[in-house]
């Protein structure tokens, strides 16, 4: 019994100590899109945990092998995709063949179960917000598939064996998604924590020197003003206009940069989130017909939050305007307003169907001057971003190029209901 438990403690430590590896040279990250060098190295990382799992099996029982290989195999399979299993469960299967015995038949349907599995339950497990629920069930599917198989081909061995194996193999599992999911929502709050790194020093710059352009500008803009009125120069009436608009342009840069710096104070209520996202889709209406866009609007009952209507109300048309300047042909916005299952979370989700944005676009988005607009300053998303933030709002993007983008806006709900 000693050496049972002892052997399984070192696969527990050897799958533990790879994950906290593998987040070390990729963070982990909610929603991610893996390139090329990321499924290749999580898939080595994986199939060198299950290789060293194998290397250390529960000695005591014959010519069977068992171990904890298959965790590597599921939770690989899982959160980074078929290929990456692929290659832990290649490993696995070359590995266990060169071992042989008289079950390696088993050995080796048991490891392409355990792929199968992962590879069947992926889709819903990453869009579920309760993952410990799902990995259980994922568990329950395999562990019965599990033991089927050696019901069938195994000679029985000691109740008490198949006890602590099964019961280790559980909570390691569940263990495994639990830290996974911890370090993701670790890695979102150090991101946040540089973003607003970046937006403090955005400010401080635009306190020091906001003042002092926009006096000049004032004075530059009526003296043109002033010339304009008394004046027979037809190049200076041509060209008026145009250096008005854009000294005006240029005072409103100065202004959402001010407003990132030292946004006004909120007057907090209880807001309905449907309400609010109503007036948002009745002002844009007109600008989105204009542009050949149609705006869709669905919510599932009433749902409250505390915030600034205002100024929510601002963020939300950002996001919306935005969507819409983002189709460059005939399109839609649709925008959905639901609570987050398993959470007092109420979620604004804005969808188009525009150019979207690749991966190195999306990292970029909220950060000073940074747009994809061939006349935008990048502020709007900025000021939409500490919006959001200073309510204790969280948002998050989702895109890829020529398919559109996804806007997840969630808000924690209203202690008094209406």
């Amino acid at each position: 019994m000693f050496i049972l438990i002892k052997t399984l403690l070192v696969n527990i430590t050897i799958l533990l100590s790879l994950t906290y590896n593998a987040n070390t040279l990729f963070p982990f990250k909610i929603n991610q899109i893996l390139n090329i060098k990321h499924k290749i190295t999580y898939g080595l990382i994986g199939a060198f945990s299950a290789f060293l799992c194998m290397l250390y099996p529960i000695e005591t029982l014959g010519e069977t092998h068992f171990d904890l290989r298959m965790i590597a195999i599921l939770i690989v399979t899982l959160y980074a995709g078929w290929i990456s299993g692929s290659m832990v469960l290649l490993l696995v299967l070359v590995y266990r063949g060169i071992l042989g015995g008289t079950f390696v038949i088993t050995g080796l349907s048991v490891s392409i179960l355990a792929f199968l599995v992962a590879v069947i339950f992926r889709r819903v497990f990453l869009e579920s917000s309760s993952k410990l629920i799902w990995s259980s069930l994922i568990y329950g599917v395999y562990s019965l598939i599990y033991i089927v198989n050696i019901y069938l081909f195994v000679p029985l061995l000691y109740t008490s064996f198949y006890f602590i194996y099964f019961s280790v193999f559980y909570l390691t599992f569940i263990a495994m998604v639990f830290i996974i999911e911890h370090l993701i929502r670790t890695n979102k709050q150090i991101e946040e924590m540089v973003y607003l790194d970046k937006l403090n020093m955005a400010g401080q710059m635009a306190a020091s020197i906001a003042h002092e352009i926009r006096n000049p500008l004032a004075t530059v803009r009526g003296f043109i003003q002033h010339l304009t009125e008394n004046t027979n120069d037809e190049q200076l009436k041509k060209y008026s206009p145009l250096i008005l608009e854009e000294l005006d342009r240029t005072n409103k840069i100065i202004t959402d940069y001010l407003s990132v710096a030292k946004p006004g104070k909120f007057q907090l209520a209880d807001l309905n989130v449907g309400d609010v996202v109503q007036d948002c889709v009745d002002l844009l209406r007109p600008f989105a017909s204009y542009s050949d866009v149609s705006i869709t609007y669905s919510e599932s009952g009433g749902h409250w939050i505390t915030g600034d209507e205002q100024y929510l109300k601002q963020a939300i048309m950002n996001v919306i305007k935005n969507g819409i300047e983002s189709i460059e042909d005939k399109g839609e916005v649709n925008i959905e307003v639901k609570p987050i299952p398993s959470s007092n979370m109420i979620e604004i989700m804005i969808t188009d169907n525009g150019k979207g944005m690749d991966h190195d676009e999306l990292k970029k988005i909220g950060l000073p001057f940074y747009t994809t607009k061939t006349k935008g300053t990048g502020l709007g998303s900025m000021v939409t971003n500490k919006i959001i933030r200073e309510m204790d709002g969280m948002i998050e993007y989702e895109s890829e190029p020529y398919k559109g983008t996804i806007v997840k806006i969630s808000f924690p709900g209203a202690d008094r209901q209406h």
